[in-house]
């Protein structure tokens, strides 16, 4: 079982326009609502992959209580810790080219009870979790440790740890070594302190990354792939792309992806799968997702496994184009 646990959920609102035009009256040709938060995502494509997921959730008000009911429509099942605050509602607006418009919301503040309870629950799950995935920013009233606090917890309990997350609540986690973390290039570029601009210095960072604590570094390049650097090795694959119509949560796929393909083993190194295969289904995954509306999770008949390369033959002097956060 997979859990996951996004300490900032959201219930997204996805529009398809024409163009965007400032100042103009927009209108969709396309809209979807759909439960949001980096973990939500993960879970979201897990279960779309047959394979058992647990989301823990602060979750309060009627945006809550949606999210909760679309995810159990979509197999996931929910443990919710109820929150005073209103669950944040994101919006975006996507062209026909796949450009991305996201006006995310702060999100209600926890309490210091609620923060408490958020990390009881998780340590209550965590007996039956094989991997636990911590995704996405943390909500006010959450210290940037916060993160470490729960990884630690998790490592005692057995599972490992999965981490997607950005800036001083990253940073602040490397000690308690998860097992594996997912930046995107602008979160590794920020997390070194410098510019990235080939893919020699993403394998420069991401070893960094790994010296501090990191098992195993996953990172999201964009249309330039994706690398993996871990104590197995360092790995490089690209995976074709026909049309991006939305890269929302093509992050979170290939997390899901990566963490399947690991399988449920314990014993410190790729799990399930090799390196090569785990990379290899995080590509498929990432590939499926941005050619599909919103933020819609690929299934199993949307992977093209086939068309993903994956290699330790690094082009290292390849160059890297600029990507968003989303990807």
């Amino acid at each position: 079982m997979i859990l996951t646990v996004t300490p900032n959920p959201s219930l997204d609102r996805t529009y398809e326009v024409p163009s965007l035009d400032r100042g103009a009256v927009l209108r969709a040709t396309g809209d979807r609502v759909d439960p949001g938060g980096k973990g939500v995502n993960v879970s979201r494509a897990v279960a779309a992959a047959g394979v058992r997921t647990t989301a823990v959730l602060p979750l309060g008000g009627t945006s809550g209580t949606l999210i909760a009911e679309l995810l159990g429509a979509q197999g996931v099942d929910v443990t919710a810790v109820s929150i005073a605050g209103q669950t944040r509602s994101n919006i975006s607006v996507v062209e026909p080219d796949g450009t991305l418009t996201k006006i995310n919301a702060a999100g209600p503040e926890l309490s210091p009870e609620e923060s408490a309870l958020l990390l009881d629950t998780v340590r209550t799950c965590s007996g039956r979790a094989a991997w636990i995935a911590c995704c996405g920013s943390l909500p006010r009233g959450l210290r940037p440790e916060w993160y470490a606090d729960l990884v630690s917890r998790a490592h005692e309990a057995g599972a490992r740890i999965a981490l997607d997350t950005s800036g001083p609540a990253l940073l602040a986690a490397l000690p308690a070594r998860p097992d594996v973390i997912k930046p995107n290039l602008s979160e590794l570029a920020a997390a070194v302190g410098r510019p990235l601009s080939t893919l020699a210095d993403v394998v420069k960072a991401a070893e960094e990354l790994r010296s501090l604590g990191a098992g195993a570094v996953l990172a999201s390049l964009g249309a330039d792939g994706q690398l993996l650097a871990s104590a197995e090795g360092t790995f490089y694959g690209t995976a074709p792309v026909s049309r991006v119509r939305s890269n929302v949560g093509a992050g979170d796929a290939s997390l899901a992806g990566f963490l399947i393909a690991a399988g449920p083993s314990r014993d410190g190194g790729s799990g399930g799968g090799t390196g090569a295969e785990a990379l290899a289904c995080a590509l498929a995954h990432g590939a499926a997702a941005v050619q599909l509306p919103g933020s819609v999770m690929p299934t199993p008949s949307d992977l093209r496994p086939e068309a993903v390369h994956v290699t330790q033959d690094l082009p290292l002097d390849l160059p890297l184009s600029e990507m968003s956060d989303e990807q």
